[in-house]
């Protein structure tokens, strides 16, 4: 008996990086473990990441899912301007897009108290104690989307 192979669904892709003046990589291999562990394939770009670099990396392969993180405390400086770069990008328009991390040298961590980063385009804004059981739950809310797609897909 001849038993034909589907091709396996490729995992979700994310694009994981920071802001272009933090330097720290331990939250970028701990996001992307948890990432990963979610089934998620990860394009890590490590520290330092210019905003440009971002931007070309996630628009030559499109990703369900750009994630920013930041410890030094300057994401509410940069991130607004690194949102708008993402957003105006018409591949990267519609990407979901979320940050976390220190945002602010208080150490604030409501994320309302940060409107003008989702004002400037990030979809969620993650601080404090309650930033991994959100993004499990983002990952989860978009892992359900894309197998809706693709069911409904398949169905036609």
């Amino acid at each position: 008996m001849y038993v034909r192979h589907q091709p396996a669904e490729s995992p979700p892709h994310a694009v994981l990086s920071t802001i272009p003046s933090d330097s720290h990589t331990w939250n970028l291999l701990f996001l992307q473990l948890i990432l990963e562990e979610q089934g998620w394939e990860v394009t890590n770009l490590g520290a330092c990441v210019p905003v440009s670099t971002l931007v070309t990396e996630s628009a030559a392969r499109p990703p369900g899912l750009i994630v920013v993180s930041t410890v030094n405390g300057h994401g509410a400086e940069e991130a607004p301007a690194l949102a708008r770069a993402v957003r105006v990008e018409p591949v990267l328009a519609r990407v979901p897009l979320v940050i976390g991390g220190k945002l602010d040298t208080q150490g604030a961590t409501v994320p309302d108290a940060r409107p003008e980063l989702t004002e400037a385009g990030f979809d969620a804004v993650l601080t404090g104690p309650n930033a991994v059981p959100r993004l499990l739950a983002l990952l989860d809310s978009l892992s359900q989307r894309a197998h809706g797609r693709v069911h409904a897909h398949a169905a036609r």
